[in-house]
């Protein structure tokens, strides 16, 4: 089951300064998942100890583009962000499992 909570590591910009500079981590994690499964998801994950989390969900938005074939519109789904702040210390290597 703890497999499942943690989708995948956010990587942007952002995240990459939140990282270095906060030690704080983005994930995208399923929707039903609470605070708690999502600190012993990591834990259990990278071997770190978490300190905090935080959660967020990301609305939906449209998404048009105008290409020589004439207009393109779609939408992204909305999904769940969680911001993990670890131990002063700790780090999490999220470019080894990718």
């Amino acid at each position: 089951m703890m497999e499942n909570i943690l989708i995948r590591p956010i990587i942007t910009e952002k995240a990459a300064a939140a990282s270095e500079k906060q030690n704080c981590y983005a994930f995208v994690v399923a929707k039903d998942a609470n605070k708690v499964q999502i600190r012993k998801a990591v834990e259990a994950s990278y071997g770190v100890t978490v300190e905090g989390v935080r959660t967020s969900i990301v609305p939906a938005r449209q998404v048009v583009r105008f290409t020589k074939s004439g207009v393109l519109a779609g939408k992204k789904s909305s999904y769940k962000k969680a911001v993990v702040e670890v131990r002063i210390g700790e780090t999490i290597d999220i470019y080894s499992n990718l």
